[in-house]
């Protein structure tokens, strides 16, 4: 009887989990370009790109990500190994 009750209790948390990656395509796609940006940039090309503004469509990208907990923790969980493995690289973070 108790086996049974934990299955059914661990279901909630996976629908849960499969819902909040749902939620987010637009995170998908920011995220997804934020990788590729870091992975086919070299380290001379970020040094350059690291004082310039933004673009238009990343400052309303940002804002939205700052307007949204929620969607930020998804994106930040999704960028930072492969932007904080390609800062370390390029000797951008110690």
């Amino acid at each position: 009887m108790i086996k049974r009750f934990w299955r059914f209790a661990a279901v909630p948390a996976v629908l849960f989990a499969g819902v909040s990656f749902a939620n987010f395509p637009v995170v998908d796609m920011i995220a997804g370009k934020v990788v590729q940006k870091y992975e086919q940039s070299t380290c001379e090309q970020l040094q350059a790109k690291k004082g310039q503004p933004k673009s238009a469509r990343e400052q309303q990208a940002v804002q939205m990500l700052r307007s949204n907990p929620a969607m930020r923790t998804e994106f930040i969980n999704r960028v930072a190994a492969p932007i904080a493995n390609k800062m370390f690289e390029c000797g951008l973070i110690p």
